[in-house]
């Protein structure tokens, strides 16, 4: 397994190892002792996924307070462009975002630690996406930022045109405006 530090601090690409032979691929998509030997210390309690098609894009969502959870996020089938933005006062990336492929080709996952917001855009004409939380979804803890926030300029890889939102993921406030309580 491979853990490629990104620019914003806490926020790790995982590049697991994966077997191919002639009967297909095996991939050991999480194991706990070796992850946390790669500085993820994350106790994950909940799975989660979606099916979605191109075009999509769901997010930026975060959870507030002690409800906020760290991700592990994969694309099993398909390809998404995966957005992680910092959150976290006083953070010297505060405000910063950074995006990277998921897919079943490449294999990927990000670890995106508590205090960031999320989101992600699906690239491939269907895409199967996967996340573990460190902690349960509470509904009065879920906040969020529009993901079309111009201080913010996220580059989805996906034309305005074409973008299929959730009516909730339209009406998120710019960062500038967000309640945000980590």
């Amino acid at each position: 397994m491979k853990v490629i530090e990104t620019p914003l601090s806490g926020m790790l690409i995982i590049e697991p190892d994966v077997y191919q032979d002639a009967r297909g691929m095996f991939e050991e998509t999480y194991q706990t002792v070796r992850y946390r030997e790669a500085g993820i210390e994350a106790h994950f309690i909940q799975d989660n996924m979606s099916w979605s098609s191109y075009g999509v894009v769901r997010g930026l969502h975060f959870q507030r307070g002690e409800q906020a959870q760290a991700k592990l996020v994969s694309c099993p089938v398909g390809c998404v462009l995966d957005v992680g933005v910092d959150l976290r006062k006083g953070s010297p990336t505060y405000g910063q975002w950074f995006s990277v492929e998921l897919s079943d080709t490449n294999h990927r996952q990000l670890f995106i630690p508590r205090g960031f917001a999320h989101g992600f855009s699906v690239l491939s004409p269907k895409a199967l996406f996967t996340y573990k939380c460190d902690n349960l979804y509470c509904k009065e803890a879920e906040g969020g930022i529009l993901l079309s926030d111009s201080d913010l300029n996220i580059d989805w890889h996906i034309p305005e045109s074409d973008r299929i939102l959730s009516a909730k993921d339209q009406v998120y406030p710019m960062l500038r405006d967000a309640v945000i309580d980590f």
